[in-house]
């Protein structure tokens, strides 16, 4: 067992590097991928009709995704049992909710300073701050073309890093899993197959959700619709990037009878502000993390929870994996 012990130690340290590699990244790419984001909000206002049933389908089905994976982590309860001997390590004294009150956790809200709240990680005070910046940008008459052009470029810089970083990424799950192996046995095996599957299972649920809608709004032409993009889900299933699918995706819905000024605005804004998939997978993984350390989130955590994970998951799709970001943040 002592052995054990200290091989799960030295295994660790790669997934400990990993996670610092994460919580390195995650306030610049919150920052720079949400301002470009929100600086571009105006030019689907100024589509009109279209660009408001675009952003109102989105908004909607994101609120489902979050949902269903709330839901089914709830009834699955994956992580449920498993009483991981770090949870009173892993409990920091900053996740009491003893001092818990409605003005604090406002006022909390307000960064008295971006570089304070960049330094700490504090993520919601990031968020907040981005919001402002992004909006004064979009309401700016020329919108500010060099700075949004800095932002931009930054976004670029910093979703390149978080590529870079993701190729660690199945190193330091190695390194995570054997490690936990070694200290709680093979039997941790059989919960990890229980969380994959009850996830699979909860896509499976949202994607005829959404086959259900497009068949409520399409009617019988919905069939030819998700024939052609049953090629490019495949290709996104099978290199973890929604973006590889989407020259394919491109090319192939004009054939199906969408017209291609429709497909060139709501496609590239899907893939910033419709990532069903990710925040499924969010809430599911989030929730499991938590039924595993034995930590009980109350209704109104719940909500601010999926609250954060609708805004921060933006501008993800594609990075492989990046979920992962969104999910220590």
């Amino acid at each position: 067992a002592d052995q054990a012990a200290a091989a799960a130690k030295n295994l660790s340290l790669i997934t400990d590097v990993f996670l610092r590699l994460i919580k390195m990244i995650i306030a610049p790419l919150v920052f720079t991928t949400l301002v470009a984001g929100i600086a571009h909000m105006e030019d689907a206002a100024s589509v009109g009709r279209i660009g408001v049933k675009t952003m109102t389908w989105f908004i909607g089905a994101s609120v489902v995704s979050l949902l269903l994976g709330l839901i089914m982590v709830q009834i699955l309860q994956p992580g449920a049992g498993m009483h991981l001997p770090q949870a009173a390590l892993a409990t920091a004294p900053a996740a009491s909710t003893d001092a818990f009150s409605l003005h604090g956790f406002v006022t909390h809200l307000v960064p008295t300073s971006i570089f304070d709240a960049m330094a700490k990680n504090e993520i919601l005070q990031i968020v907040v701050f981005s919001l402002f910046v992004g909006t004064a940008v979009a309401a700016l008459d020329d919108k500010a073309p060099a700075v949004l052009n800095l932002v931009e470029q930054a976004a670029s810089i910093m979703l390149k890093v978080t590529e870079f970083v993701m190729k660690l990424a199945p190193l330091a799950i190695f390194a995570a899993l054997a490690s936990t192996i070694a200290t709680q046995g093979l039997e941790m095996l059989a919960v990890y197959a229980k969380f994959v599957l009850g996830f699979y299972g909860s896509m499976g649920i949202l994607w005829g959700l959404l086959f259900l809608a497009g068949a409520a709004v399409l009617g019988r032409r919905v069939l030819p619709l998700f024939k052609v993009i049953r090629t490019p889900a495949l290709l996104a299933f099978s290199t973890a990037s929604s973006e590889a699918a989407y020259p394919r995706i491109l090319d192939a819905l004009p054939t199906v009878g969408v017209r291609r000024r429709i497909v060139s605005f709501v496609l590239p804004l899907g893939y910033s502000f419709n990532l069903d998939g990710s925040m499924l997978y969010c809430t599911f993984a989030t929730m499991f993390i938590m039924q595993a350390h034995g930590v009980h989130l109350s209704v109104s955590q719940q909500v601010f929870m999926l609250l954060l994970l609708m805004v921060t998951s933006k501008g993800i799709a594609g990075i492989p994996r990046a979920s992962l970001v969104v999910i220590m943040a």
